[in-house]
């Protein structure tokens, strides 16, 4: 080999792993100034950079005040609530959604589904102004149902990953199973559905931390910040006019990242399967 091909080789290698290295020092670098901040005292903080360590690692007083503060007990219990209702009807809504789409040929079904990829180019923050005003006129404001509602609504790449699956599911499936006696209801949940469990397992993750992460409907819709507290909006309380207590909202931030660190590290084997079998083929 010459040496102009071996020097190709030598930069694209480089590159290559240089290019891995800024991107975990930039993804890890907010990280742990998030711990350290964490395990620092309010003098500490206050009279020392973001990148020096604690004198005591031990220093569990900021986890103590931010859980009771932030009343994040009442908010965990409010956003798995949340994740267990919005999850079961996003997935069963938009299974079935995608199901009548993909088996069923009639009037408008290339209209619907042009929509929805309609909808995908609007910002979501430009229809609030409309969704606020339904939301008031049905009383669904300060209600943990209506933000649950709110929630639910179509989730169009979940819709176009069940679609993408339909479309590899043969219809002579549904058609034996309609021979037999059975109805599209039992074709549906007794045989379409459990073949869904990748695009299933694909859409629970992008749904899930989605609405686990979700603040802004959150601090819009659910008002009172005491009872209808979620993880998300829980350490808002720990910021003001005067400034922030970062030490504190450090320490509440390491407390959520911890749910969905033991799911991630319990499921993993599910989530990396589901990822791979549920990605969209062209």
């Amino acid at each position: 080999m010459s040496i102009q091909g071996r020097f190709s080789i030598f930069f694209r290698t480089f590159f290559k792993y240089a290019s891995l290295c800024l991107a975990a020092f930039i993804s890890l670098v907010p990280l742990a100034v998030c711990v350290i901040t964490a395990f620092k005292t309010n003098d500490e903080y206050k009279t020392t950079n973001v990148m020096t360590l604690p004198e005591n690692w031990g220093y569990f007083e900021n986890f103590k005040i931010a859980w009771q503060k932030a009343n994040m007990g009442v908010a965990f219990f409010n956003s798995f609530l949340v994740l267990i209702v919005v999850l079961t009807g996003s997935i069963l809504f938009g299974t079935m959604l995608a199901y009548v789409l993909n088996r069923f040929r009639f009037p408008g079904n290339g209209l619907i589904r042009n929509l929805f990829l309609f909808a995908t180019l609007i910002p979501g923050i430009a229809t609030q102004v409309t969704v606020y005003r339904i939301m008031y006129s049905l009383g669904l404001i300060d209600t943990l149902h209506g933000y649950m509602i709110l929630l639910m609504g179509a989730d169009v790449i979940s819709i176009y990953i069940f679609l993408q699956f339909f479309e590899n599911i043969p219809v002579s499936l549904d058609e034996s199973a309609i021979v037999d006696g059975s109805t599209y209801f039992g074709v549906f949940f007794k045989i379409l559905f459990p073949l869904l469990k990748p695009a299933i397992i694909t859409s629970l993750i992008l749904k899930g931390v989605a609405t686990y992460n979700e603040y802004y409907m959150a601090s819009l819709y659910l008002q009172s910040k005491n009872k209808l507290v979620t993880v998300s909006t829980s350490l808002y309380k720990f910021t003001g006019p005067l400034g922030s207590q970062y030490n504190y909202i450090c320490a509440g931030v390491i407390i959520t990242m911890i749910p969905a660190l033991i799911i991630f590290i319990s499921c993993q084997k599910q989530i990396y399967s589901g990822l791979t079998q549920g990605a969209v083929k062209g």
